[in-house]
């Protein structure tokens, strides 16, 4: 009787096996992502070891005299280096990648053959593609939602062991942190959470309908809720028409829609932010009117565009690399390195439009995909021939 139903299921069911994506993976698709996923790996884990010796060789001196702990050292900085600068230099990896072990199968007369035996170049692509797909799937969601976090710990290190010292004060910072609602704060200390003459200003159908001050302000760090203050030495004056009523006293809590993050900004903060954080700071800062988002919406924007870097350097360098030729594969890997840097040099060059020549920000973080683009989109055509 099971015997029976698991046929007559298996007849009705048949129409599954179009939507599973294994089945369009040959063995010969197998073979390449093999090659490619190990090789992507493997220039991981040298180069890192590489940069981690120059970056021991370097701070060395400073871990000494700031009296570094080893574990600290070890799983506090290093830790946390290698999968930031892994990702940040992802593009760079699968360049390598794509030209050592494709100019190794060409050089081996193995793309000759697949070629010969009616596989086109439009089809040796695809293993390369469900690779990029693997990669820029797992890049997107360390960038988004894992390396953020690691970097606060990182950044952390260094501001201790470094002496790459955090913005920790601002000083006369003013904020929209409502509709009609201004807040000023005259000077503001992130490492106690304690603002200095602060003043609160409400307004409906432009007229001044109440205003707040008070010597000191603290930031409730182990509240429930977000925004909850305690003001001290606070006076609150209401207007209503001729009207004025006082109010004053010691302490007050009250709810104010800023942080801490609001009010101070380091650099380098806007990687310690997951994408859902980055998104709501964008859009809270931008209902504000603050000037200081660029930097944010760039970082936004790069963690989306790094993700179609691999496709893009990777068609690139597949095309460079699929043809055997005399001389190895050396001239090959020196150009692939040469693009992977110059990518990345564009990269920052852009940002650093957005951020100091108003460049949409966008547009910024786009700018090196659509550059690479069409060079990937005239080597691609070229390839067959």
């Amino acid at each position: 009787m099971l015997q029976f139903m698991a046929k007559w299921v298996g007849k009705r069911l048949t129409w599954l096996r179009y939507i599973n994506p294994l089945r369009y993976i040959k063995r010969l698709d197998w073979y390449i992502i093999k090659k490619f996923i190990g090789t992507y790996i493997y220039s991981i884990a040298l180069i890192i070891s590489i940069s981690i010796v120059i970056d021991i060789n370097e701070n060395l001196a400073k871990f000494s005299e700031y009296h570094a702990p080893l574990k600290a050292i070890v799983f506090d900085y290093y830790m946390n280096f290698i999968p930031y600068f892994a990702n940040l230099f992802s593009p760079l990896f699968v360049f390598i990648a794509v030209i050592f072990f494709t100019s190794k199968l060409a050089g081996n007369s193995e793309i000759i053959a697949m070629l010969a035996a009616g596989v086109s170049f439009k089809r040796l692509m695809r293993p390369y593609m469900i690779s990029c797909i693997l990669i820029s799937v797992v890049s997107f969601y360390l960038s988004g939602y894992v390396i953020p976090h690691s970097n606060v710990i990182r950044q952390n290190f260094e501001s201790l062991y470094k002496n790459k010292k955090k913005t920790t004060a601002a000083d006369n910072v003013m904020l929209n942190v409502g509709k009609g609602t201004i807040a000023y704060i005259q000077h503001y200390d992130n490492n106690t959470k304690r603002g200095y003459g602060f003043s609160l200003d409400k307004f409906q159908d432009k007229k001044l309908v109440s205003h707040m001050t008070a010597m000191e302000i603290q930031y409730d760090t182990i509240s429930d809720s977000k925004y909850h203050w305690t003001a001290q030495n606070y006076k609150i004056r209401k207007f209503n028409g001729y009207r004025e009523q006082i109010e004053n006293g010691a302490k007050r809590d009250t709810t104010i829609l800023m942080e801490p993050n609001d009010l101070v900004y380091s650099k380098g903060q806007q990687e310690t932010f997951t994408n859902p954080e980055l998104s709501d700071y964008i859009s809270k800062q931008i209902d504000r009117g603050s000037s200081n988002v660029v930097q944010y919406q760039v970082e936004y924007h790069k963690r989306i565009a790094a993700s179609f870097a691999s496709f893009i350097l990777t068609i690139i360098g597949l095309s460079l690399s699929a043809k055997k030729r005399k001389g190895g594969m050396g001239m090959y890997l020196g150009i692939g390195l040469a693009l992977s840097f110059g990518y990345i040099m564009l990269q920052t060059v852009s940002s650093t439009f957005a951020i100091n020549a108003n460049l949409p920000p966008i547009i910024a973080a786009w700018i090196p995909n659509i550059i690479f683009a069409i060079v990937a989109y005239f080597c691609y055509k070229q390839a067959p021939n």
